[in-house]
């Protein structure tokens, strides 16, 4: 790996070799679907999805100096805009066909719904065929890139998803409790930096926006899923059943987001303060 490495454009050695270390990946940096793949399966398992710096009220930056810094050496995760950004940035060095996406959330409503474009995912070229990558969609993220075809199931190292067409575009959905749940519905218009600064500032700033007003996380891990839902931690086993755990303070709190998210907490002023809050709500 670290001949192939060598071989790369000026500067990506130190970034590549930094995040190989980080989602703790020794393999082929051959652009091969083996690759996306175990590439995939240890980003989403080894950094996790957070909102704490829009909940803390701290920018959400985009530029790659900025992700690579945060989720990288800071040891912190993100939301789909940074986790996409900079995976999307890692495949292009390795030799990938890379083309940003964008979706419009579903969880828990219809199909056709009509919400924002406020999710980043990945159209990734492979052998002749296009794979679809998501490092970043929170309690439900795919473990493992899927192909880009309708009405298959695609097994994970977690759920099975599949899509389905939807006029010109296609709904991602996942098998939860025996049945078929959507996340989101995508079309394959590529989507350019500005596309997504737009959403990213909104998601970010807007006083209603979930990522504001509340703290979520999320990281699926062999067997099973950890999700928190401001003061509830959820520990979702792949076999079926879901423990809930009601925390009791910012310092439980605290205990969680750097046990179960293995997160590198940011020196925040006011940061216990903040999480204060989520109680009095």
């Amino acid at each position: 790996m670290r001949n192939q490495v060598s071989l790369l454009r000026p500067g990506a050695n130190a970034t590549l070799e930094a995040y190989f270390e980080r989602v703790g990946y020794q393999g082929t940096t051959a652009p091969t679907l083996e690759t996306l793949r175990a590439l995939n399966e240890r980003h989403t398992q080894r950094i996790a999805f957070e909102n704490l710096d829009p909940f803390l009220g701290r920018p959400v930056r985009l530029d790659l100096a900025s992700l690579e810094q945060k989720l990288v050496h800071e040891g912190r995760g993100g939301y789909c805009f940074e986790h996409n950004l900079f995976f999307a940035h890692i495949l292009r060095t390795l030799g990938f066909e890379v083309t940003g996406l964008a979706a419009r959330v579903l969880w828990n409503q219809a199909d056709d719904a009509i919400t924002a474009r406020s999710h980043m995912l990945l159209r990734v070229e492979v052998g002749g065929a296009s794979y679809l990558a998501d490092t970043g969609f929170g309690a439900m993220t795919p473990t493992a890139p899927l192909l880009l075809q309708a009405d298959i199931e695609q097994p994970t190292p977690h759920e099975t998803f599949r899509l389905k067409a939807f006029g010109d575009e296609f709904l991602l959905q996942g098998q939860v409790d025996a049945g078929w749940k959507t996340l989101y519905r995508f079309g394959l218009q590529e989507q350019l930096p500005p596309d997504y600064e737009v959403a990213n500032w909104y998601v970010s700033s807007h006083p209603q926006s979930r990522f504001v007003t509340g703290l979520t996380a999320a990281r699926p891990a062999p067997g099973g899923r950890y999700t928190l839902r401001d003061t509830e931690l959820a520990i979702h086993d792949t076999g079926g059943g879901t423990e809930r755990r009601k925390l009791a303070n910012p310092a439980a709190l605290r205990a969680v987001l750097q046990d179960h998210f293995q997160l590198r907490l940011p020196e925040a002023p006011g940061m216990d303060a903040r999480l204060e809050q989520l109680w009095a709500a």
